[in-house]
């Protein structure tokens, strides 16, 4: 019904740039809330940003300052610039979306994820 698809992944050096891309298809009225999460081996899972429909973006204090979130509501695609980064935001990477769509004649709203994408940074 509703897919996520991630890029952009890689290893790159401590304070090194990253983009990640997250983009939706499939049979959907909007997108709500859109977030990036990140796992790391042995820990929780953990919001890093979130942007609401019209462009309102919080974020993690540990990623304050260092990562952009932002969205492309035409190409119903959310991104994560993440700049100066850290061995500590090594992690998988997670796209995360609130979608409106039909379900039994009515609309409503379904929380989908993406695959996720593997972000490490070492030297």
């Amino acid at each position: 019904q509703v897919q996520l698809v991630e890029s952009g992944g890689g290893l790159v050096q401590p304070g090194g740039s990253l983009r990640l891309s997250c983009a939706a298809s499939g049979n959907f009225f909007s997108i709500n809330h859109m977030r990036w999460y990140r796992q790391a081996p042995d820990k929780q899972r953990e919001l890093v940003a979130t942007i609401s429909s019209d462009g309102s973006a919080n974020y993690a204090d540990s990623v304050k300052g260092r990562f952009t979130i932002s969205r492309d509501n035409a190409k119903n695609t959310v991104y994560l610039q993440m700049n100066s980064l850290k061995p500590e935001d090594t992690a998988v990477y997670y796209c995360n979306a609130d979608v409106l769509r039909d379900s039994v004649g009515s609309i409503r709203q379904f929380a989908y994820w993406g695959q996720g994408t593997q972000v490490t940074v070492s030297s």
